[in-house]
């Protein structure tokens, strides 16, 4: 049999041998390298999966309005007074005792003022004195003056007389002025309350010697409805407090009661050396169940600030740049924000500025986190819960 040479194959027949090797080269080449790439690619998505870290995220959840432990607080009248005798003598007789509701100027208490009689009644004389010195002097003037006119005075001696007189009328004025201070003073004989309360205190009982100025108290009255609340509030939580919030006061003596105060005024300075901020509020009183000067504890129940958030203490990065929580964003890579806190509850704190309630933060972030590192999650970010 004879073989066909090369010179007398057809060209087609050519193309379609090169063909067929091409094909069983590409299928050979296909069959050995592709699934070696697909597994290549395969264990470095699985090399770059076991790099890039797996975390929890949860977003941050705004506090209520409850939230907060108890400050101590000084429960205070809204006026107290210490009454003092303004007048000397001894006591005559008293007319209210400890816990009775007085009005304003309502008598207290009487005293006895022999001395001060006395004095009243020489002033009163050397008033009339002056007076009749005073007349005297007119008349010299007077007559003085109608002398001058035909020359029987010298004009020395008219103006004598003239300044004798000017001099009995201030004499006059003197002892009128003097006697209107012992007949003010005089006033004083009955003690009486400057405003309407309830009598706390009575130091003094029938012939007691009453010292003006310098003695002991007589009686102390306070104004029991309102009552002023005053409470140190801590630094960290002066940015919640404002004129006009509301407040919830109780008693340790009361359980299961509740008494609504409001903030009147605050000390708008921190003390130095306490670091707080002396908050005023006021409560009502109106039947008198709350006693002034109690201990209670004030529990702010409104929150000044919209945009306070509540955020487990575990998401909490401590460095050299200061606090700081990690965060996922969209493209899930890292980003590290500083943030300000507020109060610490323990296991949960306040944070005042730097997230918002969108913000996916990170849960127990790997120490060696940082700044556009990536990572991935599992499940579905949920908003931060405290309980």
């Amino acid at each position: 049999m004879n073989t066909p040479s090369p010179a007398s194959v057809p060209p087609v027949q050519w193309r379609r041998i090169l063909q067929v090797v091409i094909v069983l080269a590409a299928a050979g080449l296909a069959a050995g390298f592709v699934p070696r790439w697909f597994a290549r690619q395969k264990l470095l998505a699985e090399t770059r999966a076991e790099v890039v870290p797996t975390v929890d995220t949860v977003r941050p959840a705004r506090a209520e309005a409850s939230a907060g432990t108890p400050l101590p607080a000084d429960v205070q009248p809204f006026f107290e007074a210490a009454i003092h005798a303004r007048a000397s003598g001894y006591l005559k007789n008293w007319f209210v005792d400890i816990g009775e509701v007085v009005t304003n100027n309502q008598p207290l208490a009487e005293i006895d003022t022999p001395e001060l009689d006395e004095q009243l009644a020489q002033s009163r004389a050397e008033l009339d004195q002056a007076l009749a010195t005073r007349d005297l002097a007119k008349i010299t003037a007077d007559r003085w003056i109608e002398l001058l006119k035909t020359a029987s005075v010298s004009e020395q001696e008219t103006e004598e007389k003239k300044s004798d007189y000017v001099l009995k009328q201030a004499n006059v004025e003197a002892a009128r002025a003097a006697l209107q201070r012992l007949e003010d003073l005089k006033k004083f004989d009955r003690v009486t309350a400057p405003f309407a309360g309830v009598v706390t205190a009575r130091n003094t009982d029938i012939g007691q010697l009453i010292a003006a100025g310098s003695g002991a108290e007589l009686f102390r009255v306070a104004q029991i409805n309102p009552l002023r609340v005053y409470v140190r509030v801590p630094q960290s939580l002066t940015h919640s407090v404002v004129v006009g919030q509301k407040a919830r006061l109780t008693f340790q003596e009361l359980p299961g009661r509740e008494f609504d105060a409001t903030v009147t005024r605050t000390a708008g300075a921190v003390d130095p050396m306490s670091r707080t901020l002396q908050v005023e509020l006021q409560v009502p009183n109106p039947r008198g169940e709350i006693l002034a000067g109690s201990y209670a504890q004030v529990r702010f129940t409104e929150s000044a600030l919209a945009n306070v958030l509540i955020l487990s203490d575990n998401a909490l990065i401590f460095r050299a740049q200061g606090l700081q929580v990690a965060l996922v964003g969209s493209d899930n890579k890292v980003q590290l924000r500083s943030i300000q806190l507020g109060r610490d509850f323990g296991s949960t704190v306040e944070v005042l500025a730097g997230l918002s309630p969108t913000d996916h933060v990170i849960l127990n972030p790997p120490d060696g986190i940082a700044e556009g590192m990536p990572v991935r999650t599992l499940k579905p970010t949920e908003t931060f819960s405290a309980k």
